[in-house]
């Protein structure tokens, strides 16, 4: 076990990413766990956690310290929130299904620095009230106007902050090339805001692409 070159929060193992629990003794998803050195490991599943895809296919930049304040849009039972709670100090997670929160306030109960808020991410001004200004700004939401939901978000995000954007191709257009798509939504971003990185997060998931960029 060893730290991963983007970040020493993150742990690798025979190209396997792991975090380190917070919370030991709890799982969220049923994740495999290791036991080393009296700490105790999560497995990061590409296949379960698109931030984990994205670090499987050459993420540049990991920004999460354990200082970090993220803002997680689309944090649905809270799978990838979990694993980014083990390194920063607070997530605030967003939800908008009353079912998907249902499992996320268990999950929350136990993670102490995650705070589930039921509210609709297109309507920001609805728990702006209960956010702080966020180092990072992670969203995972399957909506036509996802770009747009992004850009109205951005207000929570602090000058010079990451964002990530896991852009869902077939939630905006199901008869268009993805490619394109793609294309398309990052270029609306680009007239605001610097964009660092386009991941395809293929084959852990089709059709997706993970966008990394600054404020």
């Amino acid at each position: 076990m060893h730290p991963h070159p983007l970040s020493e929060l993150l742990f690798v193992e025979e190209r396997v990413i792991f975090t380190k629990s917070k919370y030991p003794g709890f799982r969220v998803y049923a994740e495999r766990v290791k036991v080393y050195g009296g700490e105790e490991y999560r497995l990061f599943d590409p296949y379960k956690s698109k931030l984990s895809s994205a670090l499987h296919k050459g993420l540049l930049h990991f920004p999460f310290s354990q200082g970090s304040a993220v803002l997680y849009l689309g944090a649905a039972s809270g799978t990838t929130a979990s694993h980014i709670s083990d390194i920063v100090r607070t997530v605030f997670c967003i939800e908008f299904s009353e079912r998907s929160m249902t499992d996320l306030l268990f999950v929350c109960e136990k993670r102490r620095n995650m705070v589930p808020i039921l509210a609709d991410a297109s309507a920001p001004e609805s728990y702006a009230h209960l956010i702080n200004t966020c180092d990072v700004l992670y969203q995972d939401i399957a909506q036509p106007n996802q770009t747009e939901i992004l850009e109205k978000n951005m207000v929570f995000l602090r000058e010079g902050g990451y964002f990530f954007f896991c852009i869902k191709s077939r939630s905006i257009d199901v008869t268009a090339e993805p490619r394109l798509i793609f294309e398309r939504e990052v270029f609306k971003l680009r007239k605001n805001h610097k964009i660092i990185q386009v991941i395809s997060l293929e084959p852990f998931e089709i059709d997706h692409a993970m966008v990394v960029g600054r404020k």
